[in-house]
């Protein structure tokens, strides 16, 4: 396995830093890693916002599920989905360009993923952690007006670095779903129960299946959370054209 390969493998959400700062040439590092993702058309449609301000860290802290840690973060960045700067662009030309819609914001999120996830293993490769903060989504309107985001722009993913701890870097790896289950060949294959709780097994442990599955959907899917993010993105992206989830 190379070196590459083996970075892919071990990487890991790290949510506790030392104090040892990211160097500006690493900062620099990251970022030409994360521009250089892949994107449809070389359109590189996202905006990322470098956010410097201990005030604005703090903030983001709170609003975004009350992570402390996200306070303590050397180096935080939010990738944004972002179909206006070209909307702007062809308006700057004398183009009439139509509203932008479903389409472009999904294909946006797909650019500023794409660009996320080079960062991460781009930090991860000079052994910096990192950890995706989908609670940027949360309370997407709020953010909105904190980090001034115009109509046609999303926050997709927030991304927190630092150097990790002893204990975070001793700290296993949450183990991934078998391949099979999530591998589906020349088409998507409805997996019934039996297979399903074989997925989920090592999981569930003594637990078990149902009792464990009834647990985690109320923590995670029914939560309010999980409710809150739905409609909150859901009116957010109104402008989009996309329909509000009544649910």
């Amino acid at each position: 396995m190379n070196q590459v390969l083996q970075q892919l493998q071990e990487r890991k959400s790290v949510r506790a830093y030392t104090d040892q700062p990211i160097l500006p040439e690493e900062k620099n590092v990251i970022l030409q890693a994360a521009v250089n993702a892949p994107t449809a058309g070389n359109q590189q449609l996202y905006t990322i916002i470098d956010v410097t301000s201990q005030d604005l860290k703090d903030t983001l802290a709170k609003t975004c599920d009350n992570q402390p840690f996200i306070a303590k973060a050397k180096m935080v960045l939010i990738f944004c989905a972002d179909c206006q700067k070209w909307q702007d662009a062809y308006e700057a030309a004398g183009c009439q360009p139509r509203l932008p819609g479903a389409g472009d914001i999904l294909l946006a999120v797909s650019d500023a993923m794409a660009a996320a996830e080079n960062a991460v293993v781009a930090a991860h490769s000079l052994g910096i952690g990192s950890c995706y903060i989908g609670d940027i989504m949360e309370r997407c309107e709020e953010h909105r007006t904190l980090l001034n985001l115009p109509a046609y722009v999303f926050p997709a993913a927030m991304l927190v670095f630092g150097y990790p701890t002893e204990q975070q870097q001793q700290r296993p790896k949450p183990e991934r779903m078998a391949m099979e289950h999530i591998v589906h060949e020349n088409g998507y294959r409805h997996m019934d129960a039996q297979e399903l709780e074989a997925m989920l097994a090592p999981r569930c442990g003594a637990q078990g299946f149902e009792k464990w599955m009834e647990a985690f959907c109320n923590r995670k899917y029914n939560s309010d959370f999980s409710r809150e993010m739905t409609r909150s993105v859901a009116e957010y992206l109104r402008a989009f054209g996309m329909e509000k989830a009544d649910r």
